[in-house]
């Protein structure tokens, strides 16, 4: 049987459904690798601790909710099909991080943020526009953006519990997969961001930090 091709109405209305899940909905994104932590011990944490690992880990689950937008925002208005599948295989890998971060936010006792839509729906326009200056912006904002992300997981390390080795090894096996999405969008053709583009992202990014922390 030969495999349909999809349409670009196809292709909007399945991310219609997903922006939908994905902003709207917790604790239903299946991961497509296996849990980090699954083979690992408990952690024995305190209730304070507990708390704090909680708190980071929700910030983490909004930014990989900004991620699934801003991947499917610009692979919506991307005119090149190969940056579309890219787009594609990405966020597929960011869905693996969204169900290990609400499977360690469950672990703590904790909740996702109650602003996930509003995460959502701004990385969605943030990502849609990206794509409608041109590939090379696009896969440049992805650079930059999987970038920053890194140094944000990297400081959520040192910030840990130094035994909270459940959150480590989710955070670790993340920040992997973010260098390499960054990587593989500088090799195809991404560009620079300008230096007040690069201020406004990092601007944006702790506006989101730090009221995911609390919210």
């Amino acid at each position: 049987m030969t495999a349909r091709t999809l349409t670009a109405l196809d292709r909007f209305l399945i991310g219609i459904d997903h922006s939908l899940r994905t902003a709207f909905t917790s604790a239903e994104h299946p991961a497509g690798r296996a849990y980090p932590a699954d083979t690992l011990p408990a952690d024995g944490l305190s209730a304070a601790e507990q708390q704090l690992a909680g708190r980071l880990m929700r910030i983490n689950h909004a930014g990989e909710v900004a991620a699934q937008a801003l991947y499917q925002g610009q692979g919506l208005t991307s005119r090149n099909d190969a940056v579309r599948d890219a787009m594609a295989a990405s966020a597929r890998e960011e869905t693996d991080h969204l169900a290990w971060c609400e499977t360690r936010l469950d672990e703590l006792n904790s909740a996702t943020s109650r602003l996930d839509p509003v995460w959502y729906l701004g990385s969605f326009m943030i990502g849609a526009t990206a794509g409608l200056i041109g590939d090379a912006f696009s896969l440049g904002f992805v650079a930059e953006t999987e970038n920053q992300v890194v140094e944000h997981l990297q400081s959520h390390l040192q910030r840990l519990p130094a035994h909270d080795i459940r959150s480590r090894t989710i955070i670790e096996q993340m920040a992997k997969d973010e260098l390499h999405h960054g990587e593989s969008a500088r090799r195809a053709g991404g560009k620079s961001m300008p230096a007040p583009i690069r201020t406004l992202m990092r601007l944006t990014s702790k506006l989101m930090t730090r009221t995911a922390y609390w919210i």
